[in-house]
């Protein structure tokens, strides 16, 4: 069960057990329980090119106070981003980005903090993944996150390819994030582990 922090009630609604997002105002719906080690299973597509999202994991709660649509509160991110994002960004700056890419970053967002396993971008806060294996927009793409003990690691289409450790908040809200376009996610699971 997700509950709404800081976007209108029109941003997300659920047809048959998926979400759609319609993107707009920046913000998150988080779930209505904390969890400290879990698993995580979602599929997403983007709806439209350059598409950006992500889910967070372990939201630190003094970023939950007062959160005004937006805003984004502080964890660890999932990246959910299109491909046509780092194409956009190649074109604009004349070379591929060196610090993100469309294929399942893990990251720290505000107060939080982590050890990223490599390959990392260039300030060392982020883990790059492994494997380029994300699909286009309108494709669906499948995420399996596995958080235990401060540690998280990601599948993306089945591969694993990014994660980090010594992760700090290692318990809170997870949150679905609404980033300035249309996004749609299914067969979300949550299970908890010891």
């Amino acid at each position: 069960d997700f509950t709404n922090v800081n976007c209108n009630e029109d941003t997300w609604t659920w047809v048959d057990g998926e979400a759609h997002c319609t993107g707009q105002p920046v913000g998150v719906i988080r779930t209505k329980n904390k969890f400290t080690n879990f698993e995580l299973v979602a599929e997403w597509r983007h709806m439209k090119d350059a598409g950006n999202s992500g889910i967070f994991l372990w939201l630190v709660d003094d970023s939950l106070v007062d959160l005004t649509p937006g805003k984004l509160p502080h964890g660890i991110e999932v990246q959910v981003l299109d491909l046509g994002y780092e194409t956009n960004w190649e074109k604009q700056h004349g070379k591929p980005s060196d610090w993100f890419t469309s294929h399942g970053d893990v990251f720290p967002v505000g107060a939080a903090d982590m050890t990223p396993f490599p390959p990392t971008a260039p300030n060392g806060k982020r883990s790059f993944p492994s494997k380029r294996l994300s699909k286009g927009v309108g494709e669906w793409n499948h995420y399996y996150v596995r958080a235990i003990n401060g540690e998280v690691r990601l599948w993306v289409n089945g591969e694993e390819v990014s994660g980090g450790t010594g992760c700090t908040p290692s318990t809170g809200y997870l949150a679905l994030e609404s980033e300035g376009s249309p996004v749609e996610f299914r067969h979300l699971r949550i299970r908890e582990l010891p």
